[in-house]
């Protein structure tokens, strides 16, 4: 999985020196409720470090990623953002392979309002589409209006309400090569 930067951020793998950092980011409210079919809290550190490694498995991939969103000067650490298989809708668990491949971010309550989601979010479809991914998926909550606004601001496009993914009802936003 390649370092990105942009002007300001330098999107890299997560290392064990950030599960604290996990821990704080996915014990909020604020930022999981709009992730997974049943949204919940981290509620304790080994389940941070757990959710690290489970990170850091897709690192040997040759486009995926699931990179940590840090300050390129000084470190500070702003959240996630992902490009991964998304699973399809279906009736049995585990979920079964789209086919597609999606992109998200979820970052510190700290970190919103200054740009970092949608700056990091163009870097990744950027990687996405030069690797030649011919299309990118973004899927939100309906009501989650923030994360709508990034997908548009990268340039994706809305098509509407659906169902294919998760196994819940959301937004979608596409990018095609």
């Amino acid at each position: 999985m390649p370092e990105l930067t942009t002007d300001r951020l330098l999107l890299r793998a997560w290392t064990q020196d950030d599960v604290d950092f996990a821990l704080d980011l996915h014990s909020r409210w604020e930022v999981q409720r709009f992730l997974g079919a049943e949204p919940r809290v981290v509620t304790d550190r080994a389940e941070a470090v757990e959710r690290v490694a489970r990170y850091r498995s897709l690192d040997g991939h040759p486009v995926h990623g699931i990179w940590l969103v840090a300050d390129r000067d000084g470190g500070r650490r702003h959240g996630t953002l992902l490009l991964k298989d998304i699973p399809l809708s279906g009736p049995t668990l585990p979920l079964q392979p789209s086919g597609d491949t999606e992109i998200g971010w979820h970052l510190h309550p700290d970190s919103w309002g200054r740009g970092y989601a949608s700056e990091a979010a163009a870097a990744v479809l950027a990687h996405a589409l030069a690797c030649g991914l011919p299309r990118v998926v973004a899927v939100t909550y309906p009501e989650n209006e923030a994360s709508q606004r990034v997908a548009l601001r990268v340039g994706m496009e809305h098509r509407g309400t659906t169902e294919r993914y998760y196994n819940v009802t959301s937004e979608l936003f596409v990018a095609e090569a």
